[in-house]
């Protein structure tokens, strides 16, 4: 098993710091988000030291997050979002991700048209040297739950079709062990792991209420056993919203974090 830090744990750190951190606590990959790098060039920095900090600290980018805008948009606004696609998907290429997150409509809610969408960014994918990834958001009005995600894959029929499993979207939404159990492993490209805060209902819950591993209410125990028995051997990311982490010193989280990633993985 492989272990990445999600830059989303410790946001407020910059950057290159956050690729400094993850190298220096252990891990063997750094999730790095778009809109930072795009922040990092429109501030004079350029893609050339992100390419340097991550080998410099043996770090590999396991995702990038995220394109948006491609299941809602229509006419000319699909357009414009495919082009920010392709640019966002040229970038991962650059700085060795092989997978890009496809978020889906925040407030358009059901999944009618998703998979024609979809197959559109696998194949933009395909030309990019990557693979489009389609992630569900259990707060989300569109595509909050692995069932429906499933019924998008299986409309899509793209071989490649691939889904980013998260423990705190499957709690929020209810997911069963079952329901992890039915999926094949080939389409299971990725792992977010984090916990749910304590005292907020399940589906009430936003990424705020995320909480470190070991400190929530998800059995995660459960939940990786079933991973481990399908074979996933590919990656654990700790993603974190948390504002209690953020105050931190972010040395201490990410090392705490990745104590817990590996305790919770290897006890499973």
């Amino acid at each position: 098993m492989r272990y990445a830090l999600n830059a989303s744990t410790i946001k407020p750190v910059p950057l290159l710091e956050k690729i400094r951190i993850a190298g220096e606590t252990g891990y063997d990959g750094i999730e790095l988000w778009a809109v930072e790098l795009y922040e990092h060039v429109g501030r004079g920095g350029e893609i050339s030291e992100v390419e340097k900090a991550l080998a410099d600290h043996g770090l590999t980018v396991p995702s990038l997050i995220a394109v948006r805008n491609w299941g809602e948009s229509s006419g000319w606004e699909y357009k414009l979002a495919l082009d920010e696609v392709r640019r966002r998907f040229e970038l991962a290429a650059r700085i060795g991700s092989p997978l890009v997150v496809c978020t889906p409509p925040m407030e358009r809610p059901g999944i009618e048209g998703l998979a024609d969408r979809y197959r559109d960014l696998l194949q933009i994918g395909r030309e990019s040297g990557v693979r489009a990834v389609l992630e569900f958001i259990s707060f989300f009005a569109s595509l909050n739950n692995v069932s429906d995600a499933v019924a998008v894959l299986d409309e899509c029929g793209d071989p490649d079709g691939c889904l980013i499993l998260d423990a705190f979207h499957h709690w929020n939404q209810r997911t069963t062990l079952d329901d992890i159990r039915a999926l094949p492993l080939e389409r299971i490209a990725h792992y977010h792991i984090d916990d749910a805060a304590p005292g907020i209902p399940s589906g009430a819950q936003k990424d705020p209420d995320r909480v470190m591993i070991g400190d929530g209410v998800i059995d995660l125990h459960a939940e990786l056993a079933v991973l481990k028995a399908k074979g996933y051997d590919r990656w654990l990311s700790l993603e974190l919203f948390s504002q209690t982490w953020w105050e931190r010193d972010p040395r201490e989280t990410a090392r705490i974090g990745l104590e817990r990633m590996r305790a919770v993985w290897e006890a499973a």
